[in-house]
């Protein structure tokens, strides 16, 4: 589960949509479809170690820290509801290579 954090009002933030394929060969970016980004991640989907290294892995792409990237919804499933902190939506798309 995603730390609790408290944010200020003003913050930018910017929500995606993430469909993630665990125990991959490497961690990256595959495509995006519908708005959707599918990402692969070397962690298994077990004890939260896939969502974990989701969050690492989206921090790192996005020149953030791990705790400006919640999953809001779908821990227990491929497909996530992510919220950004201190990105718009079109600095989340150029960084991932939307």
């Amino acid at each position: 589960m995603s730390p609790k954090v408290r944010r200020s009002a003003s913050q930018i933030k910017t929500d995606i949509k993430v469909r993630v394929v665990p125990r991959s060969s490497r961690n990256q970016i595959i495509g995006v479809d519908d708005g959707i980004f599918k990402i692969k991640l070397t962690a298994p989907p077990v004890d939260g170690k896939a969502n974990n290294a989701l969050r690492e892995f989206l921090a790192k792409r996005l020149g953030l820290a791990k705790g400006s990237v919640e999953i809001i919804s779908g821990e227990r499933s491929r497909q996530k509801s992510v919220r950004i902190y201190g990105l718009t939506l079109e600095d989340v798309n150029a960084l991932l290579g939307d």
